[in-house]
């Protein structure tokens, strides 16, 4: 499947793992990301006071990382997806220079209103980024 073709409900099954996805981390996402977010916090673009708050780096958002969320999920299920629930815990942080592996599985289908429920994890080389829930309903 591609950005432009929808996934049906009926397409997806229960214990389905979803093509995982790997997404470099640079300090030009991690800085452009926290400005269109309006997040300003130094942490994620100042590292002479970031090193100074005991990080050896500047790091990701929280906000970037929803974004990179909806990206893999919507990629995989198509532009009539509609997102119902997106739940994120964070974890290591995705420093510059590593690479994030986003992978996820089917856990859940409802069939009343065709929502589909999955466990996503991102990954980098120091552990997991996140981890979430995501349920998105799909046309029949």
């Amino acid at each position: 499947m591609s950005w432009t073709e929808t996934r049906r409900f009926d397409q997806v099954a229960v214990g389905e793992d979803l093509p995982p996805l790997d997404i470099p981390i640079s300090v030009r996402q991690i800085v452009s990301c926290a400005i269109a977010t309006r997040d300003y916090q130094n942490v994620h673009h100042d590292l002479e006071a970031t090193r100074a708050l005991g990080s050896p780096n500047i790091f990701m958002n929280i906000l970037t990382t929803g974004g990179l969320v909806e990206r893999y999920i919507g990629e995989w299920a198509g532009p009539e997806a509609l997102f119902r629930k997106v739940a994120i815990r964070l974890g290591a942080p995705n420093y510059p220079g590593d690479t994030m592996t986003m992978s996820a599985k089917v856990t859940a289908k409802g069939e009343a209103e065709r929502t589909v429920e999955l466990d996503v994890t991102g990954r980098n080389a120091i552990g997991n980024h996140l981890m979430a829930t995501v349920v998105v309903a799909l046309p029949c």
